[in-house]
């Protein structure tokens, strides 16, 4: 944690977010956080190496951005455009960024969301949201529950992929 700071959700209500919302605030804080501290000076050399076949970093902080802009676009009640359909088609594919771009992206998807969270009206949670071409069903709440989950599960794929490769890459072991 950052300089010894208990989690996200042990530091108290985050300013400006309904009381409802705050568990999805605080684990996207939490989930930006360990981003900044495990990918933020990650070597870019790394950045789409896949070791035993599994997803690569840049795969996970392009997702991470994606799914969260799609997600909350979904929550607004919004089919997407045409660019995030494109965005999604390049996810996992090497672009041309650096890493720091990537984790820049990732944590101005997460400062839009906050703000969208600000501006969510909790009696809305319950209301009926589709989910993609196929109009699945969802919520609200649905929604926005699933994004900060969704993340926190790559962050976590995301810090076990950098330690290995990491270690790795120094010589102490690791997946090929």
């Amino acid at each position: 944690m950052a300089d010894n700071l208990p989690e996200f959700w042990l530091r108290g209500p985050v300013k400006d977010i309904p009381p409802l919302l705050q568990p999805v605030a605080h684990a996207l804080l939490q989930a930006l956080e360990e981003v900044k501290m495990s990918a933020g000076s990650f070597s870019p050399e790394l950045l789409w190496k896949r070791p035993a076949n599994i997803a690569s970093v840049g795969f996970h902080l392009q997702h991470i951005t994606g799914v969260l802009d799609r997600l909350t676009t979904y929550a607004l009640g919004k089919p997407l455009s045409d660019e995030q359909m494109l965005y999604l088609q390049v996810e996992g594919k090497e672009i041309g960024v650096s890493t720091e771009e990537l984790v820049h992206r990732v944590e101005q998807k997460v400062k839009e969301v906050l703000q969208q969270l600000q501006t969510t009206d909790e009696n809305s949670l319950t209301d009926r949201r589709i989910v993609g071409r196929k109009a699945l069903p969802s919520t609200v709440i649905g929604l926005l529950f699933h994004a900060a989950e969704h993340t926190m599960r790559h962050v976590g794929q995301l810090l076990v992929t950098v330690r290995v490769l990491q270690k790795a890459n120094r010589g102490e072991g690791g997946m090929d």
